[in-house]
């Protein structure tokens, strides 16, 4: 009883997609009126999807992990049969397996499908699989109970998912479940509640509601992003929320991502969207007057609200919403350029990076998509142009198949961040589809008109999703410079309230978030509350510093504590109070920081 030996990523899905049916036998055993849905591998895991007679509680699931390990010690055979359509549907039909037979529907009547059988659990499924269930080892956890919809459908039922996670050994399950543990340590929607920062409410679905400091904290970040942006010489703009149904099917985006938008029609039944997407805004702009070659590149951005229709069981705090801020912009230039510009923006993606401590970054090449705009000739070019630039760059990236944009194929950068987890942000993508579609032009040296090529080029991608992956990198001790208070200035006795005010004062009026605890509590407890909080520094006034017209700084994460003149403390957090620059080989924000 050999486990499965996992090399590849492969054999990785392989044991997944195993242990998602492992899943599914234990729950049937257990449960025999449980009506089985669907159970993918997915990143990390499976999850398998359930239909109960009454509701599981997730106290089940230890019972049902049991019996999975009891299914492995058994070492059931499993084994693969073709079946017509007709037999599988009379097959799934007497067994009451009412979306089994949803699925078998949707398949034409002439295919034969690919059934397994373990135990005395049969399933759908392309496969393949290991010959039995003792080769799936027990590097495996029950995570979670969750609901879903049937097909993501909210008419259809609402069904309860089980997730999982596996791995070819125990020692990587417990690495994995540690990670998990840490993670959870660090959610960004508990640290937004502790901080003081956001909040959600189902009057506004996946739409934020941003409190003083967490809104402090959104534009110090557009503040950075603005800076950068304008010494690598791009020029704002804001282009509008709602625009004509028409304009985004001449885009082609009613096409390809209408389930996804926001409509309104209006008295006169005009139609209009919510825009997803600032593309075609940034394109009516550009075409505002006659464009020369002797402008080109031209470079637009666009700190641009964008409304996506997300499923409500897709939605997860800060990093799956339905609106949302991108930090765009839609650099206009000549095939000729599209080389130098690509590597002046994978330049500034990568520093900007550096600057907020991300230094484990991976670039991959995402190619066509089967639904796509434009021909397959525009397309080689597009992504001749793109494999260039990356050559040129002599930056490493891997290739993701079919992953491209549906006008244009794209570079994806990937953060590792401090827990190991992998986060998509910026992207880059070349378009020689859109501008065209659009009626854009430029005339050249020699008076003729000419499309320009449209690089799309996102930095953060979502602000809102970066706020979080942030917030969970640093678990909520965010760098000084961003911090969204960044000092407490709090007074041990009555006497020296009038002179920490005066210090508070002073701070703010050097540009930095400050404010006073004059509370009538113990310096311990407010040290507590405001680490909870995420508070970088709390400036603790005592007799001895009134006296001497000094202040003394308690770092609160890690404890570090210095006295000084109030004057050479001014002098160094304003310092430290200035955007990072990737110039520099400081780290961002204090030593003492993770």
């Amino acid at each position: 009883m050999n486990a499965l030996v996992v090399k590849t990523d492969e054999n990785l899905d392989i044991l997944r997609h195993d242990t998602a049916h492992l899943l599914a036998q234990s729950v049937k055993e257990l449960y025999p009126d449980a009506q089985v849905a669907i159970g993918p591998a997915i990143e990390n895991g499976f999850y398998y999807d359930f239909a109960f007679a009454e509701p599981l509680s997730t106290d089940a699931l230890p019972l049902i992990e049991q019996r999975m390990r009891e299914i492995v010690e058994r070492a059931d055979p499993i084994t693969r049969e073709e079946w017509r359509r007709d037999q599988a549907m009379d097959f799934f039909s007497q067994c009451h397996e009412r979306f089994k037979v949803d699925l078998i529907q949707r398949i034409p009547e002439h295919e034969t499908l690919s059934v397994y059988r373990q135990g005395q659990f049969t399933d759908l499924c392309r496969g393949p699989h290991v010959d039995n269930t003792g080769k799936i080892g027990k590097a495996f956890k029950l995570l979670k109970l969750t609901g879903a919809y049937w097909q993501g459908d909210q008419n259809q039922p609402m069904l309860q998912r089980i997730y999982g996670t596996v791995w070819p050994t125990q020692t990587e399950l417990d690495s994995h479940l540690k990670q998990l543990q840490e993670a959870e340590l660090r959610d960004h929607r508990r640290l937004g509640k502790e901080m003081d920062l956001f909040h959600f409410q189902e009057q506004a679905p996946g739409s934020v509601f941003w409190h003083a400091k967490g809104w402090r904290l959104f534009q110090r970040l557009i503040g950075y992003l603005r800076q950068r942006q304008t010494a690598a010489g791009y020029e704002e703009i804001n282009t509008p929320d709602v625009m004509d149904i028409g304009l985004w099917e001449a885009s082609g985006h009613w096409e390809k991502f209408g389930e996804h938008m926001f409509t309104t029609q209006t008295p006169d039944q005009r139609v209009f969207a919510l825009k997803p997407m600032n593309c075609p805004g940034g394109v009516q702009v550009f075409k505002q007057g006659l464009r020369s070659y002797r402008q080109l590149p031209l470079r637009l951005a666009e700190f641009g609200k964008v409304h996506r229709y997300e499923p409500s069981g897709a939605l997860h705090g800060l990093m799956r919403v339905r609106s949302f801020t991108q930090d765009d912009a839609h650099i206009f230039c000549s095939e000729q350029q599209i080389t130098q510009e690509s590597l002046s923006i994978c330049e500034l993606i990568l520093s900007i990076y550096r600057d907020f401590g991300f230094h484990d970054i991976r670039i991959k090449f995402s190619d066509r998509p089967p639904q796509r705009v434009g021909s397959d000739a525009v397309w080689d070019q597009a992504e001749q142009a793109l494999i260039q630039a990356m050559q040129t760059s002599g930056l490493p990236y891997t290739h993701n198949p079919g992953e491209g944009a549906f006008y244009g194929p794209k570079l994806e950068f990937v953060l590792r961040d401090a827990v190991g987890r992998d986060w998509q942000c910026g992207t880059l993508q070349v378009d020689l589809n859109l501008p065209a579609r659009l009626g854009a032009y430029y005339i050249d040296a020699d008076g003729n008109k000419q499309t320009p090529v449209m690089l799309h080029r996102a930095l953060f991608g979502s602000l809102e999703r970066f706020t979080g992956i942030l917030l969970e990198h640093y678990a909520g001790w965010l760098p000084f410079w961003l911090a969204p208070l960044q000092v407490v200035v709090a007074p041990i006795v009555t006497l020296t309230e009038v002179f920490a005010v005066e210090v508070a004062e002073q701070l703010t009026s050097a540009g930095l978030t400050v404010e006073t605890d004059l509370r009538n509590e113990k310096i311990g407890y407010k040290i507590r509350e405001h680490s909870l909080a995420k508070v970088p520094l709390l400036i603790v006034i005592g007799q001895r510093e009134m006296q001497d017209g000094q202040v003394t700084l308690r770092w609160l994460h890690g404890g570090h504590q210095q006295t000084m003149p109030l004057a050479q403390a001014l002098t160094e957090l304003t310092g430290q109070n200035q955007y990072p620059s990737y110039l520099s080989d400081k780290q961002t924000g204090h030593p003492e920081y993770p």
